[in-house]
Parts: C-alpha cells; sequence; structure tokens
C-alpha cells in the first residue's frame, strides 16, 4: 500500500545560519588548505559552525576556523553560501533543518593545526586537488574548487 502524501508526518523546519571558510597558506610546493576530521568515521570537510547571537558571518567564519582548525586567518572575499536541508533533533523533537552556511576565502596568519577543539578528530594541511578528493560533501568540494579559481587574483597581491 502506497503512503498518503496527506498522512505523512510533517516535521517542523528549523533555519540554521553558520560560517566557516577555506583556510589557505602558501608553502614552498603550492598552496593548502586546512580541513577538518569529524566523528568516529572521520569525515573530512571545511571548519564551519553556527553564528552565535550578535555576530556577523565573518566573525562567526574566523572564530570557527580558530576553534575548529587550531589556526588565526585573515578574511579575504566570500566564496558563496550553500543552502541544504537534513533531519536531526532539536530541544527533544525530530525536525527538518534548512541550513544556509557562508564559506569564505581565508589566509593563514599563524596558529598549529594541532591545536583544534575536542569536537574535531583531525586537522591538517592539503594540497587543494587532495582536498576535493577528501571531502565528504559535494558542496563542499564546489566551494574549494571556486576558491581555487580565486587564488591568482586574491593571494597572488597578499601571500
Amino acid at each position: 500500500m502506497k503512503d498518503n502524501p496527506s498522512q505523512a508526518k510533517k516535521f517542523q523546519s528549523v533555519e540554521q545560519i553558520s560560517a566557516g571558510g577555506a583556510a589557505f597558506r602558501r608553502t614552498d610546493s603550492g598552496y593548502e588548505i586546512a580541513l577538518i576530521a569529524v566523528g568516529t568515521s572521520r569525515r573530512w570537510q571545511l571548519p564551519k559552525g553556527l553564528i552565535d547571537a550578535g555576530e556577523t558571518a565573518e566573525i562567526a567564519a574566523l572564530r570557527e576556523v580558530r576553534e575548529e582548525a587550531g589556526i588565526e586567518t585573515e578574511l579575504l572575499s566570500k566564496i558563496e553560501t550553500i543552502e541544504y536541508w537534513y533531519f536531526g533533533d532539536y530541544r527533544g523533537e525530530r525536525v527538518r533543518f534548512h541550513k544556509s552556511v557562508y564559506f569564505y576565502f581565508l589566509i593563514y596568519k599563524s596558529g598549529d593545526v594541532k591545536n583544534h577543539d575536542a569536537e574535531v578528530v583531525e586537522a591538517r594541511w592539503v594540497k587543494p586537488e587532495e582536498a576535493i578528493e577528501m571531502l565528504a560533501f559535494k558542496s563542499e568540494k564546489s566551494v574549494v574548487e571556486k576558491a581555487v579559481k580565486m587564488l591568482p587574483e586574491l593571494l597572488g597581491k597578499k601571500l
């Protein structure tokens, strides 16, 4: 028997807004980007997190990269905003989240990826092409691809 759409359980929708970054540094062999691994499956992703009350997306991106990747960065440009839906628990209820994530192009200033916070299993520097292979989410792969196209203009002036 097919489900009747009118009988399908309705889920409350909750808006979430996050910010994060593609943080680059120059090495003798080219550029590297900071990635983080989370969860027991060690899912690789870009550092990002919820925007705190009273915080701008730009400030949240810098804070999240500092907390999750252990590094201080400078924000140069917005890359893009991605949106997606997912199910999760919110205040003891199963809800449908609509998430928007503002991603920024960041350059490394100081710090060590070993100084990440406890929610991150590992943070490391990798070549951009390796990052695109490692990242768990198609949308974040696209963010890195767009950031790489921005490299000559943005980092040619700064690094």
